[in-house]
């Protein structure tokens, strides 16, 4: 069961409230370094290592999120900012997330600052999870209503707040809280997210944005830039790095992330066009000639995936059986004979069985096989599917993990996965990934096809106790432990 609840932050407050505190004013500044003080401890050693409540990955994904939101409004706006990460932001949302209330505060920052509250319990939701939650309210908003009274549904000042025009810094904070009182009902391990925001939105008496034509009123301050839509400063701030930074709570070992390959022979070839395969050393499908018997192939979970020649049908190469047939019958002669794949060739998967007691002869498919009356191991054969996914599909979808004899279909991959966000296509592991993960992005992670998408083959595999996430070809895996289902692994395919 999942339970998820959103709050957001009203403002009843008249627009002379900003004389409270200017937009990064001092008193601003001293009152929210209190709660960084006492959520985190000195703050001596803030230039160098910083302890942190969220791990790297979910900010990076909260704040590109956040700004791909901000500059897909519609109708467009003409002064929407480019919004950036603040720590002191973040430290004042960890200090009220570790309070496990579920209502804003602390009061005295809240007159400075806007803030936006998410809480659910059960299965895994990743932050952008919620904040794609906020801005989904977009539904109950009319523009060009001012605020309050453009909410046509139950709530949407979430989503007020996250296209406020002139709020260019975000702040967050995830907690886990083990017991949690959600308006008169007692949670469990909620997972609590808290975003803070300066300057803040939801102005009463004012819209969240100037509508027209993307960045044509943007402030003076700005110079006249414009990304994707949004009011932009460039990169004059210092950027902050993965080294800079360690979660608070302690997270699985990442690996390092694998170093590009020098050009040496040939510099004019595209710099990742080898090295991202390069990981991948072994393919599922293994070439195989006609007279190939069962018999000399290896066994396991990576050995039932072949790659038969055409012209099998005249080659030599003994069959025995019907449907089961003995493992010294020719693999692609067997195929031929079940209607697995025809004279031209093509894949086949085997699935062996032990002990059949017999063997009985049939003429099909222009193939006559033997009988063998005395009991030996035998295999069966099976068509491989390709099927066309898309970006979102899970292993999960297209495997059955029950069924001792069936297997995954070869996937043909669009173009540009990478580019999704991870809460939509997940990617749970390294080489091995759990069943929810995103078949595509999982593929690109362990470097087995490019961002230009590409077939993979794809075997199902029993649970995992634990994955670890990594940084690889673009793509941030997640760690998880103890998680349902089972799990999988992708295979280059040649071409």
């Amino acid at each position: 069961m999942l339970k998820l609840v959103p709050l957001a932050l009203l403002f009843l407050s008249a627009r002379l409230a900003t004389s409270l505190f200017l937009p990064d004013s001092p008193e601003l500044r001293r009152l929210m370094q209190r709660y960084q003080d006492e959520s985190n401890g000195t703050n001596a050693d803030a230039h160098s290592r910083t302890r942190r409540a969220i791990p790297w990955s979910d900010r990076e994904e909260i704040l590109q999120l956040h700004n791909k939101l901000r500059g897909e409004v519609y109708p467009t706006a003409s002064n929407m900012e480019y919004m950036v990460w603040d720590d002191e932001l973040e430290k004042s949302a960890t200090y009220w997330a570790e309070q496990c209330q579920w209502e804003h505060g602390p009061q005295d920052l809240l007159m400075s600052i806007g803030q936006n509250l998410a809480v659910h319990w059960g299965r895994y939701r990743s932050p952008a999870y919620h904040v794609q939650a906020w801005y989904d309210e977009v539904k109950d908003y009319t523009y060009p209503h001012e605020f309050p009274e453009h909410c046509s549904g139950p709530m949407c000042t979430h989503y007020t707040q996250l296209v406020w025009a002139t709020t260019n810094r975000v702040g967050c904070a995830v907690h886990t809280c083990p017991r949690m009182n959600v308006w008169g009902e007692t949670w469990e391990n909620a997972i609590s997210l808290v975003c803070n925001y300066s300057p803040k939105g939801n102005w009463i008496g004012e819209a969240p944005y100037q509508l027209g034509r993307p960045c044509s009123q943007c402030p003076p301050s700005y110079g006249g830039v414009c990304r994707n839509n949004l009011c932009y400063k460039g990169d004059s701030e210092r950027q902050e790095t993965r080294d800079m930074n360690e979660v608070e709570k302690p997270q699985e070992p990442v690996q390092p992330q694998t170093p590009q390959i020098k050009q040496q022979s040939k510099p004019k070839r595209p710099v990742n066009s080898k090295p991202s395969l390069s990981t991948s050393t072994t393919y599922l499908a293994k070439n195989i000639k006609c007279e190939t018997k069962m018999r000399d192939k290896c066994k396991g979970a990576t050995c039932n995936r072949y790659n038969c020649p055409a012209n099998c049908m005249d080659r030599r190469g003994k069959v025995w059986g019907t449907l089961y047939y003995d493992v010294q019958s020719s693999i692609c002669r067997a195929a031929i004979h079940h209607g697995v794949i025809d004279n031209n060739g093509g894949l086949v998967d085997t699935t062996r069985k032990d002990n059949m007691p017999f063997f009985v002869k049939a003429n099909r498919n222009g193939i006559e096989s033997l009988s063998k009356y005395k009991p030996g191991n035998a295999f069966m054969v099976s068509k491989v599917e390709e099927q066309s996914i898309d970006c979102y599909t899970t292993v999960a979808e297209i495997c059955s993990f029950k069924m001792s004899s069936s297997y995954c279909p070869r996937v043909s991959c669009p173009a540009n996965c990478i580019n999704e966000p991870s809460y939509w296509a997940p990617v749970v592991g390294t080489n091995i990934y759990a069943d929810g993960s995103s078949v595509c992005r999982a593929a690109i992670h362990a470097g087995v096809i490019k961002a230009s998408g590409g077939y993979v083959d794809v075997l199902a595999l029993d649970k995992r106790k634990s994955y670890t996430g990594t940084m690889k070809n673009g793509i941030q895996s997640e760690s998880k432990t103890n998680t349902e289902g089972g799990s999988f692994r992708v295979f280059a395919v040649r071409e």
